[in-house]
Parts: structure tokens; C-alpha cells; sequence
């Protein structure tokens, strides 16, 4: 049995109140996310709705704290090389431009994916990234990325919080439309 069907499983074993958070618990899961939630949950007998709110409440909620994570990570990462430049640069001197930067350090030596995400990031921008991101990659993983390379944490959950919506709902409504024509 696969995680998709055992998420379906506990839909229906669980008493009718509790069904909504098996499925916002299914939206946390990287690959399930919002749109599978939603869809497990519409399968499940849920109303089309409540299953939406639902995937995009516990997707997101994944997301947000995958995001202040990253960023806190990112930011403990920068205040460190910042504070070791300081002590390797003599009193009165200056560091080179190299170290004092907060932007991203573009290693030579950069992995072929995180070079075609930032390849992304640059032509596409966070509401690009964000919104075709599920196409290729989880949001969880989008957005961390996204936190990583330093872009803001609002900025990043803001237009996190429109994919998912958007998704969810895109998703939401084909399967309904399928449950009911089927049913």
C-alpha cells in the first residue's frame, strides 16, 4: 500500500470532523502537497471546499516553516562569514568586495541543478519560480530554495501562498468535475 492510499484509507475510517486534518496532513507531504490532499479528500467523500481549504491550509503551513527555517539558516550562514571576514580583515583595512557581499556566492564548482534553479530564479523571478515550480518540484522544496538564495520570507510566502491557492484549486475543480460526472 502507498502513502496516497493509506492517507485514503484514514479519510474513511475517521469520524467526519477529524477527515480535514488527515488531509491537511497529506498536504505537508513533499509530492502529495495541496493538490493531492485535496484530491484524496474530494475522493474521500469531503466536500470539494473543505478539502481545498483544507490541502492549502496544511500545504502551507509546511511551507511557512520549511521557509523560516531556510531563512534563519541562510541568515545564521551570512552573519557568520560576516563576522569571520571581520576578524580576518586588519583593523582599519578593507575586506575585499568578495566578502563583504550578502548577495549569493556563485561557486565555480556549483551543482548542475542548483545552477538551472538560479538560471530560473534569474529569468523567471520569485512569481515565475513560484508559480510553475509545482510543474517540476514540490512548493516545499521551491520555496526553501527560494529562502536559501535569500529572497525574502514574505516575498517567497506570499507568492507560495498564491501558487498553492491556485493549484489547489485548478486541481480541486478537475476532480470534482470527474467525481460527479463519474458519480
Amino acid at each position: 500500500m502507498n502513502l496516497i492510499e493509506t492517507f485514503q484509507d484514514l479519510v474513511a475510517q475517521v469520524p467526519e470532523f477529524v477527515q480535514p486534518l488527515i488531509v491537511a496532513l497529506a498536504a505537508a507531504v513533499p509530492f502529495i502537497e495541496g493538490e493531492g490532499a485535496a484530491s484524496i479528500g474530494i475522493i474521500g467523500g469531503i466536500h470539494p471546499v473543505v478539502a481545498v481549504i483544507a490541502a492549502v491550509i496544511g500545504n502551507f503551513a509546511c511551507v511557512a516553516i520549511l521557509v523560516l527555517a531556510g531563512a534563519g539558516a541562510r541568515n545564521a550562514v551570512v552573519t557568520r562569514r560576516r563576522n569571520r571576514t571581520r576578524e580576518l580583515v586588519p583593523a582599519g583595512g578593507d575586506a575585499p568586495a568578495s566578502l563583504e557581499s550578502d548577495a549569493p556566492q556563485v561557486d565555480a564548482a556549483v551543482s548542475p541543478r542548483k545552477a538551472k534553479f538560479q538560471r530560473a530564479l534569474v529569468r523567471y523571478g520569485v512569481p515565475g519560480v513560484s508559480l510553475l515550480g509545482p510543474l517540476l518540484l514540490p512548493t516545499q522544496f521551491t520555496a526553501t530554495m527560494l529562502a536559501a538564495a535569500g529572497v525574502g520570507k514574505v516575498r517567497v510566502l506570499v507568492w507560495q501562498a498564491i501558487a498553492i491557492i491556485g493549484w489547489t484549486t485548478v486541481v480541486a475543480v478537475l476532480v470534482s468535475g470527474v467525481v460527479y460526472a463519474v458519480g
